[in-house]
């Protein structure tokens, strides 16, 4: 079996620097960022508008990759939990979903609000949202 490829086509641009300062999930996100799609995947941002909402793919770059059980959120309490049972970042292949509102669009950028990721975070894929 041959390895996946996997190519980045863009990267977060966010006023989060530190893990300790992200957002547990969009879910609780009310910060903007943009999205800068790099300029040979500028076409496939054609039918995206402001007022939308998309699903973004990301890559946590910073993740660990050898963590395989985590106490979800955090809260010893709840007890050790496998990776694959929970939404926490640090798990064999970091990918991390998110759904972003569209505020706007300019050439290869797309203003978002909701935004969960840290600053130059990489970005994986972009799909229109299921109504």
């Amino acid at each position: 079996m041959t390895e996946p490829v996997l190519r980045y086509i863009g990267i977060v641009h966010s006023d989060i620097s530190e893990l300790a300062d992200a957002p547990k999930n969009y879910t609780e996100s009310d910060r903007t960022g943009t999205l800068e799609i790099f300029s040979e995947y500028g076409d496939a941002l054609d039918g995206i508008a402001a007022g939308q909402t998309i699903v973004v793919l990301f890559w946590l770059h910073r993740s660990s990759r050898n963590v395989l059980k985590v106490y979800p959120r955090g809260d010893r309490s709840r007890g050790l939990r496998g990776v694959f049972s929970t939404r926490s970042p640090v798990r064999p292949n970091p990918i991390a979903l998110s759904e972003l509102e569209v505020c706007s669009i300019d050439g290869n950028l797309i203003a978002v609000k909701g935004l969960d990721m840290l600053d130059q975070t990489p970005i994986v894929d972009i799909k229109k949202k299921i109504d």
